[in-house]
């Protein structure tokens, strides 16, 4: 079954600066699960990128395996795009960029993906501060194998088959800045009003721009004693024994002022506490922002909002001192100098 996205435009849609309307920045249409927080970040990143003025054919968006790895194809169709090995997406990214560093690189990745197989490539792209917008659709789970626990998922929660996380989570915020991140955020995909002015930030920061999105899963986090959960507080809701049945879940949305602490309830009824930075946070020290998320995950609040940027930062390209035009623009004369070029080099071994 193939479904065929409308080309209807409403003709007097709002223009950005080059002309385009928001329309012109999306994609194809969505097969994730009518809910999913998935869809509600792909919608905050066509939002920042038309309220930008960004020309899609500028960007380029790699992805690793996942349901997080799918949204790509939802957001500028315009675009480049690569969907690469599972958990490979950082050393596509890093080789693209090396051979165009013109382009806006926009990478999106999943629990699994950056934080198991993928862990020691996510490791590396942080400390080698590629210039980038690395964002992870964070909901502890495996979506795509039918929801096995993630190595996000807090120690001693159960999935929806009732398997127990026995181990500690990994924090790829705490990660990312311990690994020398030079902007660093987490958000709630229902929390437009927050995730949008975040990724418009990352887009013009200079250098590598991590994101950690919590994105509840309407499949496989619907149920008692889900990832994240923290309170039971109405009655399961069960539907009927059918595998591969996904019920149509309303999108969960947020919209809590800085410094409050709002209880989102999920869609099995259990909680997820958020707490927004207060407005006076001190966002240039990356070691109180560690404290500050351990702080609040010690009392069962996820904090969001931006927590670390260093405006002066350099990138790969700048730490390398790499030539600025594209490689993929270089002409032959400068890349094969020639005998005697190579000979002078030679020579200087000798």
């Amino acid at each position: 079954m193939s479904f065929i996205k409308s080309t209807f435009k409403h003709p007097r849609l709002p223009k950005n600066d080059l002309g385009l309307t928001y329309r012109d920045y999306e994609g194809a249409l969505s097969t994730l699960c009518a809910g999913c927080g998935h869809d509600a970040l792909t919608s905050a990143i066509v939002q920042a990128c038309h309220e930008l003025s960004i020309e899609p054919h500028k960007v380029a968006k790699i992805s690793g395996i996942g349901c997080s790895s799918k949204a790509p194809n939802y957001f500028l169709s315009k675009a480049h795009g690569f969907n690469s090995v599972h958990g490979r997406m950082p050393s596509v990214a890093t080789g693209a960029n090396l051979a165009n560093q013109e382009l806006l690189y926009l990478t999106m990745s999943g629990d699994g993906d950056s934080a198991s197989i993928g862990f020691g490539q996510f490791a590396h792209v942080v400390r080698r501060q590629l210039n980038m917008v690395y964002m992870v659709a964070n909901n502890g789970v495996y979506g795509l194998t039918k929801g096995q626990l993630a190595a996000t998922a807090d120690k001693g929660v159960k999935n929806k088959a009732g398997d127990l996380s026995l181990f500690s989570d990994i924090d790829l915020c705490v990660m990312a800045l311990q690994l020398g991140a030079t902007f660093v955020a987490r958000s709630f995909s229902g929390d437009k009003k927050q995730l949008v002015p975040l990724i418009k930030a990352a887009i013009s920061h200079k250098g590598f721009a991590f994101i950690d999105i919590v994105s509840p899963c309407v499949t496989f986090n619907n149920h008692n004693g889900s990832t994240r959960s923290y309170d039971y507080v109405h009655d399961h809701i069960t539907t009927g024994a059918v595998a591969d049945f996904v019920p149509v879940k309303t999108e969960i949305t947020s919209n809590a002022q800085e410094g409050d602490c709002e209880d989102v309830c999920l869609h099995d009824g259990s909680i997820m506490r958020i707490k927004k930075l207060n407005e006076d946070y001190n966002s240039h020290n990356a070691s109180k922002a560690i404290m500050a998320i351990e702080q609040h995950k010690s009392q069962g609040e996820i904090l969001t909002g931006l927590f670390y940027l260093e405006p002066t930062a350099s990138d790969f390209h700048d730490i390398n001192d790499t030539c600025d035009t594209a490689l993929n623009k270089l002409e032959q004369e400068v890349l094969c100098p020639g005998n005697r070029v190579l000979s002078g080099i030679n020579e200087s071994f000798r």
